[in-house]
């Protein structure tokens, strides 16, 4: 099964009507949904460094996501990576996701 949000109007329906929890380096939008699994997706601005860092960041995000399962309930989610995010460890940066998704 496929959990990831991938069209444009979605992510702007969880940016202008979603629940906004924050983090030193990351922003987590988030709204019910009436279907039964979850959907996440991930937005690295270009602000964050070249395309290969932004990359490294999105798959550093995915795998941690992936891995520990955060998104349990049946909502969709968009985590934004803000600036000084590239400079993280990975251990740091599953620290910070595990903080957001446990507020």
């Amino acid at each position: 099964m496929d959990h990831r949000l991938r069209k444009n109007k979605q992510f702007s329906y969880l940016y202008k009507k979603g629940e906004k929890f924050y983090t030193r380096h990351l922003i987590l939008f988030k709204i019910c949904s009436k279907f039964k699994n979850y959907k996440i997706g991930f937005s690295v601005s270009k602000k964050i460094g070249k395309a290969n860092v932004r990359n490294k960041v999105k798959r550093r995000m995915k795998e941690i996501v992936r891995v520990n399962n955060f998104a349990k309930d049946y909502s969709n989610y968009v985590l934004m990576a803000k600036e000084g995010i590239e400079n993280l460890s990975f251990l740091d940066l599953r620290k910070e996701i595990e903080e957001i998704f446990n507020k």
